[in-house]
């Protein structure tokens, strides 16, 4: 009797420390990047990234001499966004829905709701992916999609192009 509570002690001391290391590790990297959440220091550094002004935010895709406007949602994961910007980027077609690309690192989470429907013109992030990914149709419901923001003009030059293509993406206030 002795030698099972021993076995089940240790088990259970095995088990725990390992959830430990997930609760630590889960929602601060991803893929063994450190994700960062946008601090106050940071956020008096760029007045445009700070909670306050975020919903003033714009920012500009510049692609084949054209130009999308997509005004940014107020969360953590955008906030995250804009700290990558300027950034230029190769978009690629997935779906024949969405333009997708990999970000350079991984975004933060805090706070982002489960999942999310896409429709035409969201600026979004693919957190399981590490992606950003922009809609240019509507799409079903996807588990850990984080709308960052909403394209006001040129969703239509996206659906467009077929092939890769380079995008400069920056904020414009």
């Amino acid at each position: 009797m002795k030698k099972v509570s021993l076995v089940l002690i240790l088990t259970m001391t095995f088990a725990l420390a390992a959830c430990g290391s997930n609760d630590n590790n889960g929602s601060n990297t991803n893929g063994g990047d450190t994700v960062s959440n946008t601090s106050s220091n940071e956020n008096s550094q760029d007045s445009t990234i700070d909670n306050d002004n975020l919903k003033d935010v714009r920012i500009k895709l510049t692609f084949n001499n054209e130009e999308v406007i997509v005004n940014m949602y107020d969360n953590p994961t955008s906030r995250d966004f804009l700290t990558l910007l300027p950034l230029t980027l190769t978009l690629e077609d997935h779906a024949v829905t969405e333009k997708i690309s990999l970000l350079p690192k991984r975004l933060s989470t805090e706070d982002a709701p489960s999942g999310s429907e896409p429709s035409v013109g969201d600026f979004t992030y693919f957190s399981p992916w590490g992606n950003l990914a922009i809609f240019y149709k509507d799409f079903g419901y996807s588990n850990r999609l984080i709308k960052l923001g909403k394209i006001v003009s040129g969703t239509e030059k996206l659906a467009g192009i077929n092939d890769d293509f380079p995008v400069k993406i920056e904020k414009i206030n």
